[in-house]
């Protein structure tokens, strides 16, 4: 049924739509479904005592200023603990490249804003993160994907896609979501290579890198521009590479503290920052001046590197119970990733069997997952592009449930199989 409100949309709006996954929570509020659907991090690990001490000692030491507009790069304590933080895994900034966002999603709408003009072509993994997707269709970006293995993106059907002229690259390098795959070495200096090559930026995202359960810390593409930048320019570039590299960076607390916070940040060349400074005022003026001196108060004296130690080891023992689990209950003609850190895996069907149908009837089983097909930007009721996979996330159920709700979607999947005559 239309309303009058119908003709009065924005054009852009049509390339607005729901996110599959947020619908599918609403379906999975039943205390009995055990739920592999969200990017939900475990809420039994809040440090729900950490926030209550912070936020006295801020409304005691700082509460006038606390509860004041702020600026809208943000509370520059907090920037200058991120750089001091990056500097870790040899991100040289300064915190005048550094802004503090609502939540990474705020990050990449700005960007979106600031950088996508209608029908421009933006460059991503297949498949990639939805929130991406909806954010940037809501400029009425166009997409081309390159897929990914166990190694991260295919580097060689990169230079076949960008021949198509993308405004820039989108790539999640560490335990990418979906697919929880980490992109190797090797591909990612090639990846700087090419895009040095082809001026073609790069937006890097990385929500998961500090949540490595195994295996080697391998620099981030912001780390690897510079070096580039370095090698050409034949000098140190130390907190100047923003000003002349290829790449953007984002993280955010929201894996490491807790999502409620919706505290995230940007880092990027100063112009870049100046820019999205303004197209922020206009959204919101600056995020929560309160929420970002109590995380920052929370965080000192060691505390965020106690709570991610906790959280890495949890996540470790939840990822394997739920590895185990498909090796005991799934098909063996169902494949799936083994990441070495983050949030999520990623299951692959035979052939033409629908991941959306098989949730129906997962559901009445009491267990739920997302349908892959979410993550294809180019994905339409039309084709089968991503179809047949599907997104299982480790971190928010426990060891028993994660047994428990594996071996229900298991049974799912045989019983399936066995009426369409599917080979096991």
């Amino acid at each position: 049924m239309t309303t009058p409100w119908e003709r009065r949309y924005a054009q852009r709006t049509k390339g607005m739509g729901s996110s599959a996954i947020r619908e599918l929570l609403k379906l999975t509020e039943n205390p009995e479904v055990i739920s592999f659907a969200g990017g939900l991090p475990a809420a039994e690990l809040f440090p729900i005592d950490l926030f209550r001490a912070a936020t006295d000692r801020v409304l005691t030491k700082y509460g006038r200023q606390a509860l004041q507009y702020g600026t809208t790069e943000g509370y520059r304590p907090l920037r200058e603990f991120i750089v001091d933080r990056m500097e870790r895994y040899g991100i040289h900034a300064t915190p005048d490249n550094v802004l503090i966002t609502s939540g990474s999603q705020q990050a990449l709408d700005l960007l979106g804003k600031l950088l996508i003009n209608s029908g421009d072509l933006i460059l991503t993994e297949r498949p990639t993160y939805l929130g991406a997707i909806q954010a940037w269709r809501g400029y009425k970006a166009e997409f081309i994907t390159v897929p990914v293995d166990d190694e991260g993106l295919r580097i060689d059907l990169l230079e076949e896609a960008l021949c198509a002229g993308p405004k820039f690259m989108y790539i999640l390098p560490n335990f990418q979501n979906p697919g929880g795959v980490t992109l190797s070495l090797e591909r990612r200096r090639e990846l700087i290579a090419i895009a040095d090559r082809y001026g073609i930026p790069i937006v890097e995202d990385d929500p998961y890198g500090q949540l490595r359960f195994e295996g080697e810390h391998l620099p981030p593409l912001v780390v690897l521009d510079g070096e580039v930048m370095v090698n050409r320019n034949g000098q140190n570039n130390k907190g100047q590479g923003f000003g002349h590299g290829n790449v953007i960076y984002t993280s955010t607390f929201s894996k490491t503290l807790a999502p409620g916070l919706r505290l995230a940040w940007m880092v990027a060349p100063t112009d870049v920052v100046k820019h999205c400074v303004m197209a922020k005022q206009g959204m919101d003026l600056h995020t929560s001046t309160f929420i970002q001196m109590i995380a920052y108060e929370a965080i000192q004296d060691g505390e965020l590197d106690k709570h991610v130690r906790l959280i890495r080891e949890v996540y470790r023992q939840r990822r394997d119970v739920m590895l185990a689990a498909l090796e005991k209950y799934f098909p063996p003609s169902v494949h799936w990733t083994r990441p070495q850190g983050g949030l999520f895996l990623w299951a692959t069907l035979p052939e033409k069997m629908d991941a959306a149908e098989l949730l129906q009837r997962a559901v009445a089983h009491h267990v739920a997952f997302v349908p892959g097909s979410a993550f294809y930007p180019n994905a339409k009721p039309d084709n089968w592009i991503g179809r047949n996979t599907m997104r299982l996330n480790f971190s928010n159920a426990t060891p028993e449930k994660i047994e428990l709700g594996i071996q229900r979607l298991g049974e799912t999947l045989h019983q399936v199989m066995a009426q369409e005559s599917v080979p096991a």
